[in-house]
């Protein structure tokens, strides 16, 4: 295919893949990677390669966005990014001596179970959730305002079990070779009592800080084409400009079915990679 037509295609992918990570905190690689292995045939290396950089782009785009309106929580975001980091390099350890097919097919299963959760979660009032000692420790509680633009306050609980499931976001990553970012965003939700919008945008704003880490070797074996990452860049940028300025009047609801969806979908790609061992 030329590159005059593969830019159209690019370009209208990457605002698909910047639009949807900016809305469900997961980054693009979950759009970009498979539009370019199994839709434009490329190389997965040269794939994963593109889809750090869009990341990177989805995080930028997006996360100014939402710091503006004040939706992300920075302090929350800095604290989790540690575990992440450490997570993924004990994972690319682990990855030396473990079997990564069954990982893969297990944790497929964890993501499914988890995608019902979501969908079938209520969003409380978290403002009438005691913040936990630590939280207060490190003012991580916070407010944001909702779809009518009322400032809400939510308090933040079991830090220590967030910053633990982080952790294992960070090995899934090392290990599988797979975004973190769906795990980032339950563990934030589910753990931490932290409200759906802010769970995503917090993500969206962490995903950036680990991609370039992984852009950075990419970069140095040369599995980074600056032809295909450019127009992919351009378009991720329009659609996470166009996600930031949805997101906020979005309900909760529909925010939880598309998060839901996605990670479904990638729960599904997961485990047929891992029983065709293709992990």
């Amino acid at each position: 295919m030329t590159l005059e037509l593969l830019l159209p295609i690019l370009f209208g992918g990457g605002i698909l893949a910047g639009f949807v990570g900016s809305l469900t905190g997961l980054g693009g690689g979950v759009i970009v990677i498979p539009l370019l292995t199994i839709v434009l045939g490329f190389d997965l290396r040269y794939a994963i390669g593109a889809a750090l950089i869009t990341s990177i782009a989805t995080s930028s785009g997006a996360a100014a966005a939402y710091i503006k309106e004040r939706i992300t929580n920075i302090r929350i975001g800095m604290t989790l990014e540690i575990a992440t980091t450490l997570g993924a390099v004990l994972g690319a350890l682990i990855a030396m001596y473990l079997d990564k097919k069954y990982i893969a097919i297990v944790f497929g299963c964890v993501l499914i179970f988890s995608a019902a959760r979501t969908v079938m979660k209520k969003e409380n009032r978290r403002d009438e959730i005691p913040a936990s000692r630590l939280s207060k420790t490190l003012k991580l509680n916070g407010t944001y305002p909702d779809a009518s633009g009322n400032i809400v306050h939510y308090n933040v609980r079991n830090v220590a079990g967030g910053f633990s499931i982080m952790t294992l976001a960070g090995v899934l990553s090392g290990l599988l070779g797979i975004g973190s970012g769906a795990f980032k965003v339950l563990a934030m939700d589910t753990v931490m009592k932290i409200p759906f919008k802010v769970s995503t945008t917090t993500s969206n704003f962490m995903v950036g800080v680990t991609a370039a880490a992984s852009a950075v070797v990419y970069l140095q074996r040369g599995y980074i084409d600056p032809a295909l990452a450019m127009p992919l860049i351009v378009g991720v940028l329009s659609g996470a400009y166009l996600g930031a300025r949805i997101l906020p009047k979005t309900s909760v609801k529909r925010l939880r079915l598309l998060f839901g969806i996605i990670i479904s979908l990638m729960a599904i790609l997961m485990i047929y990679n891992g029983i065709t061992e293709n992990v």
